[in-house]
């Protein structure tokens, strides 16, 4: 039901019928919803979003320059948007981490996941004593040195280190922001600790943060069924499957990606695990690493008649928004069956798919198309997703944005 409130703030009034998403809590108003603006928010500043009729629906920020114009931070007309609201936010996503035992098995993982954690635009990812902060919308823009002190607050560390250089902030009117939020940058190299190995990161100039942390358990995954198979990990960056894979007892494996910085800390990655704990000073010797166009290497592996046990794509972003999914889905296509020509007999494919635009169920048709366009039969073993540090609120599918499948060629 909703609720009248007297309006003590700038509003957006929206166009009749439209405040259907918003009943179900979605967090997104567009522009086309709107009728019209009362008051002259800030950038980033606090409105009220009432129905046609007056009635309260949210209380979001406003971003003049978005189509999403504004997003919600409340949906309560008692609760105001203030530090306390925010201390309240970050406090319950960190809490719910502390409670899954999210960090027993690694020192690096997401406290503040933006939407799903009930604050759009803020991304937080903690690696070690390290803080790195992406504020991605007008909203987070507008609270920042609010939300970097509280975050200081609540996990007792010192340094912040922020990393909102993502295209999204044009979207918003933005300009790029990169440096030391608060304390002091930490000696290089710098590692975190994941499942007992260790990984060298660059959080400065990395991609994303720095690290994929979503694909935590994902690497679990390879590492548990690489043994003694022969890898081809495309799009490896700096080599979390590799790694695992090696760690797993894979036979060989291959690190393919386009850039050669990536290459060089891959190849670090792998020699910093090189420990007689492990055995794995065959690490070095089992690994090899190809710089170039994975496109173009997959065909050239097809006309090599060159063949894998394994297989992992895990390709940046293709369709950042469903408007290019056209686009994404023939790429998508395209790796994918010449991953399945490269796959030997019950050889198995990890193909992962980031984009926002392509739904789960749209990716698994585009893997299935390239199976029976290469001209084999195949099973899918398992669906795989973000890790939990990552969570996707009900209201809000849209979180939802890393798809995977585990793949057997029969």
């Amino acid at each position: 039901m909703l609720c009248p409130i007297a309006n003590r703030m700038p509003s957006l009034i929206l166009k009749p019928g439209r405040e259907k998403s918003l009943l179900r809590r979605h967090p997104w108003i567009f522009s086309g919803a709107i009728a019209r603006l009362d008051g002259d928010p800030a950038s980033g500043a606090t409105v009220d979003v009432l129905a046609a009729n007056g009635q309260f629906l949210a209380r979001a920020a406003y971003s003049p320059s978005s189509q999403i114009r504004a997003r919600v931070w409340t949906f309560d007309p008692s609760e105001q948007v203030d530090a306390d609201f925010f201390r309240k936010r970050i406090g319950s996503a960190i809490m719910a981490r502390d409670t899954w035992h999210m960090t027993r098995d690694t020192d690096a993982l997401r406290l503040i996941h933006a939407e799903s954690d009930g604050l759009p635009g803020l991304i937080v990812d903690r690696y070690a004593g390290m803080l790195v902060l992406q504020s991605l919308t007008a909203g987070s823009e507008f609270w920042k040195d609010t939300l970097a002190s509280l975050l200081l607050e609540l996990t007792g560390l010192k340094d912040i280190y922020e990393r909102s250089d993502a295209d999204v902030r044009e979207l918003e009117g933005l300009p790029p922001q990169v440096g030391l939020l608060h304390g002091d940058l930490p000696e290089a190299p710098f590692f975190i600790l994941e499942n007992d190995l260790k990984f060298m990161v660059n959080f400065a100039t990395g991609h994303k943060t720095g690290f994929y942390l979503d694909q935590r358990l994902n690497r679990l995954r390879v590492r548990a069924l690489a043994g003694g198979r022969d890898v081809l990990d495309c799009f490896c960056y700096t080599g979390g499957f590799t790694v695992n894979a090696l760690a797993g007892g894979a036979g060989s494996v291959l690190s393919v990606d386009a850039s050669a910085e990536a290459l060089s800390l891959c190849q670090e990655n792998v020699a910093l695990n090189s420990s007689p704990v492990t055995d794995s000073s065959s690490f070095i010797s089992r690994h090899s690493l190809l710089q170039g166009d994975v496109f173009q290497l997959l065909r050239k592996f097809r006309d090599e008649a060159k063949s894998f046990d394994m297989i992992i794509l895990d390709p940046p972003k293709f369709a950042p928004t469903a408007a290019q999914a056209e686009k994404a889905a023939r790429g998508y296509k395209d790796i994918n069956l010449l991953a399945f020509k490269l796959l030997r007999p019950g050889g198995l494919l990890f193909s992962f798919s980031c984009s926002g635009g392509v739904d789960a169920a749209l990716f698994q048709k585009i893997v299935a198309s390239a199976a029976l366009d290469a001209g084999v039969e195949a099973q899918i073993l398992e669906h795989l997703s973000q890790a939990p540090d990552h969570p996707v609120a009900l209201a809000f599918p849209e979180g939802a944005y890393l798809k995977g499948l585990v793949c057997r060629k029969v």
